[in-house]
């Protein structure tokens, strides 16, 4: 997918009428975001965002996320004993100390 950000006013008018005008390459839209189908027509509308605004629409192409494939089974695992916790409001460095989920520094530093 593509994944569009309008950073003005302008480029978010821009994007907005777009969306509406080509539903189909439209995959998502979020306000000043927008995800476009990975086609030609997706490529046009985003190439013709930055023609029209230049540096003020980002474009970035996108893969889907896969968390089995991409994210080691501890941070998964951490990531659903954190949500089932039984105080909502125990931040996760509290949580995690003392177990063996996986360190937020660690964490931080670790690229996927």
């Amino acid at each position: 997918m593509l994944l569009v950000v309008a950073y003005s006013a302008g480029a978010r008018t821009t994007l907005r009428n777009c969306c509406r005008a080509n539903e189909a390459a439209v995959r998502e839209r979020y306000g000043r975001v927008a995800l476009l189908a990975e086609t030609e027509l997706g490529a046009f509308l985003a190439c013709r965002l930055r023609a029209k605004h230049g540096a003020d629409v980002r474009v970035e192409r996108t893969d889907t996320f896969n968390e089995f494939a991409a994210v080691r089974p501890a941070i998964r695992e951490a990531a659903v004993d954190y949500e089932d916790r039984d105080r909502p409001s125990t931040p996760y460095p509290k949580f995690a100390a003392g177990t063996d989920h996986p360190d937020p520094d660690a964490m931080e530093g670790t690229e996927l």
